[in-house]
């Protein structure tokens, strides 16, 4: 069954002698008319609690909304991410929070942008550049944004591996319970546990670098400073850092991600309030856990010299004699936990890519009977990935850094799109962009395709 044939589908009217409600019933099918958005309804509640205030019931509204936004937020920073930010923190010190602080405001409008597209039209984006440009373009947004997912992922699998050799165990061994586990939550679970399972698992990992910071006694005064004072240089790797950590921070996947995952819950136009909001908070949390990761390296391993790391989690093993065993084991447990997030996320998002490219079903509460294209690729997608990085002696830093260089040149490619898209009022109506956003998003397009030509030069040069 297609969604266009179970979205056509009239969900009954409740009956009955008494207390007849005429509400549908949770996970049933509104019809859909001509013009009409491809989603499923949102399950009614057919009994409201009575005399609430009106600023629960807000709130209450609020939260039925967040979730997209706060998951692409702390899906964000997984293990290439991480690790990019410790070598960062090791090597440059407080210089580049400045960063952090102007790619905050680029991951807000972009993500925002996402949302929108998703609110208005119940749509992924490949489906979107599918139905408007055609199965080719589609195809090629969705084959180049694979590419860079699939390197993304084993990034997630070379983080889980390093995290747990702290702990003696093999990669080959966590890499294949990793997969088995990950495969098995999001297939058995519904869309609210596989979203507060994220959601929780972000926290987590929140706390974990906030307090590995915290011990580590940096000069908060300094990283106050260099948050709102740009320390710029002439020095390529100067540049070359600031371009992997923005690479890190506003990704393509997490663009697609946010767009699909709106769609995939079901919220509408009227939820924009709430989902902008959801996107803030994502896009904040984002940069702070970031922030917190660099000052972390910045007090320890920068501050004594030892600026030569290769992996978030060589950075662990150096905190602890310098900050404490406290301090290691959070940053450790945090790369485990963010790895296990962006493992999660990032094929979720490569499935959602090739299903909305092709019009399949697609979606985590749909089950294997009813999208097993669905499924299938998401468990294709994480078994190649765990069977890549059991290979022996694989470079796992050139892997990470090839998944950035991918990361770096497929964004603009799909920012361009996104823009095309947020401005057409014929498709999202009075969700579409105004001047002041398109503006911003096409500014933010212009600096990414700078900041990825800046990239392309370095790595081809290698100055």
């Amino acid at each position: 069954m297609t969604n266009d044939q179970r979205a056509g589908e009239v969900a009954p009217a409740a009956t009955g002698a008494t207390g007849a409600t005429g509400a549908t019933r949770a996970g049933s099918v509104a019809s859909v008319g001509p013009g009409q958005p491809n989603r499923r309804r949102r399950p009614r509640v057919v009994s409201p609690l009575p005399h609430l205030p009106l600023w629960r019931v807000r709130l209450i509204a609020v939260l039925a909304v967040l979730g997209p936004g706060l998951v692409s937020g702390f899906a964000d920073n997984d293990a290439g991410g991480i690790t990019t930010y410790s070598i960062v923190g090791a090597k440059f010190g407080y210089a580049l929070l400045w960063v952090l602080l102007v790619s905050q405001i680029v991951l807000f409008f972009t993500q925002e942008v996402g949302a929108r597209l998703g609110l208005a039209t119940g749509k992924g984006l490949m489906g979107l550049i599918r139905e408007r440009w055609g199965v080719r373009w589609g195809a090629i947004a969705a084959l180049a944004m694979l590419a860079a997912n699939l390197g993304s992922t084993v990034a997630e699998f070379a983080g889980i591996g390093s995290a747990l050799s702290l702990f003696g165990i093999p990669p080959q061994i966590s890499a294949a319970v990793a997969a088995i586990v990950v495969v098995t939550f999001i297939a058995l679970g519904s869309y609210s546990r596989v979203q507060y399972l994220f959601v929780a698992v972000g926290i987590f990992v929140s706390l974990a670098y906030v307090i590995s910071a915290y011990l580590a006694d940096p000069d908060w005064a300094l990283a106050v400073h260099s948050l709102l004072v740009p320390q710029l240089s002439s020095s390529p790797a100067y540049w070359l850092a600031v371009v992997g950590t923005v690479g890190t921070t506003i990704t393509p996947w997490g663009q697609a991600f946010i767009q699909s995952y709106v769609a995939d819950k079901g919220l509408r136009p009227e939820d924009l309030p709430a989902s902008r909001l959801d996107v803030f908070f994502g896009a904040l949390l984002t940069n702070v856990i970031a922030f917190f990761i660099v000052v972390a390296c910045a007090a320890t391993l920068w501050a004594t010299g030892q600026t030569t790391i290769t992996s978030a989690a060589d950075a662990a093993q150096a905190l602890e004699p310098l900050a404490g065993p406290a301090a290691s084991v959070l940053f450790a447990v945090g790369l485990l936990g963010a790895s296990f997030l962006g493992l999660g996320v990032v094929p979720l998002t490569s499935a959602y890519t090739t299903c909305e490219a092709f019009g399949w079903e697609t979606g985590v509460d749909w089950n294997w009977r009813e999208a097993p294209a669905f499924y299938g690729l998401l468990a294709f997608f994480i078994g190649f990935a765990a069977l890549f990085i059991m290979i022996p002696g694989l470079p796992l830093i050139a892997v990470m850094f090839a998944a950035q260089v991918l990361n770096a040149l497929l964004l603009p490619f799909i920012l361009v799109f996104v823009m095309l898209l947020a401005g057409d009022r014929k498709l999202l109506g009075p969700l579409a962009s105004g001047r002041l956003l398109l503006g911003v998003g096409w500014l933010s397009t212009g600096l990414l395709v700078l900041l990825s030509l800046i990239l392309v030069w370095t790595s081809l040069t290698g100055v």
